[in-house]
Order: structure tokens, then sequence, then C-alpha cells
């Protein structure tokens, strides 16, 4: 489901200073049941010796009321994204550490914890090639589509220029899947039929990098489009090889298929350096206690 973003929610996932969210997503008999809390908790304060500051959760009711149905309508359990990026280097500050999200404040924890969203809010065509023309004007949407478990090997990114399929990569090129290895003829096969017969020729440009998903049963499935640039991660290619028109362009047999070989050559996640530091974490649940000590010592 795609809806528009109004522009007030648009200043709230954009405003450093605002970290309360709103509690009404709830459904509705929730909200009937827990009635007084929710009025008690309506306002939080912190106070010292000089002066009281009161945050007050914004709300968004005709929004919330859009997203809740949206929402429902998808099972009770969605993957959100903007028009371009989602949240993937944000879910680590979720209690699931996962994207999954069943309300409207999951979304926005979410979306206020993303350098990916506040990029495409802030400066969607920094890496454009035509940066001396204006920006046009964006409508931003909010996509929810119903959370499927998917495999993380089973997915693909595929790149495509000058309407060739020329790159083939894991989507989690950090990991070593030995499907991978034993399967490679039989998954590069899947990836060029199901683009000749979906996806080549029908896409307004005919430079594009698409992402798709191989089931247990060999199935390819469509999962995402993205721009052919520097604004897309190239995963185990680069950019200049993608775009330099050498080998990768010019070999003539297929796409060039790269993947993680051994366990040898794994990988740390590139989503990693977006987290809060490792002795934050450590400190905040008391894991290292020599952590604890030193800074206490400090203190």
């Amino acid at each position: 489901q795609i809806l528009p973003l109004p522009q007030n929610v648009i200043d709230y996932l954009l405003d450093d200073g605002t970290l309360v969210v709103s509690g009404s997503d709830h459904n509705t008999q929730q909200t009937h049941t827990n009635n007084s809390d929710s009025n008690a908790e309506e306002d939080i304060q912190w106070s010292d010796d000089e002066t009281t500051t009161t945050v007050t959760a914004p709300e968004f009711p005709e929004f919330t009321s859009e997203v809740l149905e949206a929402i429902n309508a998808l099972g009770g359990r969605i993957f959100p994204k903007l028009n371009w990026s989602a949240p993937r280097d944000a879910n680590w500050i979720a209690l699931n550490s996962s994207l999954q999200c069943h309300s409207l404040s999951d979304i926005f924890l979410l979306f206020k914890s993303s350098d990916f969203i506040t990029h495409d809010l802030t400066q969607p065509f920094l890496l454009c090639s035509d940066q001396d023309s204006p920006d046009p004007v964006i409508n931003y949407e909010l996509v929810l589509r119903k959370w499927s478990e998917l495999i993380p090997g089973g997915e693909f990114r595929c790149f495509v220029k000058e309407n060739k399929l020329i790159a083939i990569s894991p989507r989690d090129y950090t990991q070593y899947y030995q499907h991978i290895l034993k399967q490679e003829e039989q998954i590069c096969q899947a990836i060029q039929q199901f683009f000749s017969q979906h996806i080549q020729y029908n896409f307004l440009d005919e430079d594009f990098v698409f992402d798709v998903y191989r089931d247990s049963q060999g199935r390819v499935w469509l999962i995402d489009l993205n721009p052919f640039g520097e604004v897309t991660d190239s995963l185990l290619f680069s950019w200049e090889e993608l775009t330099s028109g050498g080998e990768i362009t010019q070999q003539q047999e297929g796409p060039v298929f790269r993947y993680t070989t051994s366990e040898v050559t794994v990988q740390p996640s590139p989503c990693l350096s977006y987290r809060i530091p490792r002795d934050f974490v450590d400190l905040s649940t008391g894991e290292d206690a020599y952590k604890l000590i030193d800074f206490l010592k400090l203190v």
C-alpha cells in the first residue's frame, strides 16, 4: 500500500529534538481499556532545580488512521520504506532487531533513526549527474508491504546497463551460503530468464538496478528497483567497473555473478557502522563489568 506522506509528518521525521512518539496508533480496544494510563502518560516531563520542560508526543490522527487501516489490510505485519529507501541501517534500534512493524510508532522509530531515510528527505539528488538542474518537486510516500520471512541467501541485486543484465550479487554478500555455490548456474539462469520475460525493455530507463528473491521452488520474485549509480550499494562490485565499459559491460556470455565463495572471506555487515558503539551497549546491559568500572573511574 502507498500512502502520501503529509508535510507535518516529514517535519516530525526531520526534527532532531522530538524523541517521543504518539501511542495513539494502537488498536481501538487497547485504547479504551488503557485510557486512564494513556492520559497519565500523555506528557513526559524532565525537571531540575531551575526549569521544567514538557515534551508532548505529536499527533497525526488522520494519517495514523490511514496507516493502521493499511497495516490491518496487510495482515498486521508490514515492511516500511519511502519512495527510494528502507531504514535498513536502523534495525538495531527496534526491540526485535527487525524491520517488521506492527504500528505507526514502530515505523517512526525506524525512520527517525535512519540515515538512509534522512538522505531521501534532505538530499535525494546529491549524486545525480545533472546537479546543476533544479531539483524536481517530490511527493513523498510511505510504502507499506506485507511482511514475508525471506531467507537472506535468496536475495540478489542485479545491475542493468543499456538494457543488458551485466552483473549479479547476493544482497547479503557478507556471509557464505553453500547453496549459492552449488546452484550458481541455476540461479543465474533463473534470474536471466526472469529479466528477459518481465523487466527488459519495460522500464523507463535503460540503466537501473533491480532486486529479486529466488525461493526454495526456484521461482524468482521482484523486490525493488533502484537507480544505477553510487547512491545504490554496489555490493561485491565497484561503480567504477560497472560504469567504465570494461570487462563486465563487454562480456557477451551473460552477467558476471559474484558471491562469497568460502567462510574465510566472510565480511562484517556494512550497516554495523550505523549502530551505537558496542561499549554503550555493554554499559547499558551490564555485560562487561570492567567497562563499567572504567567508566565510573572517569566520572
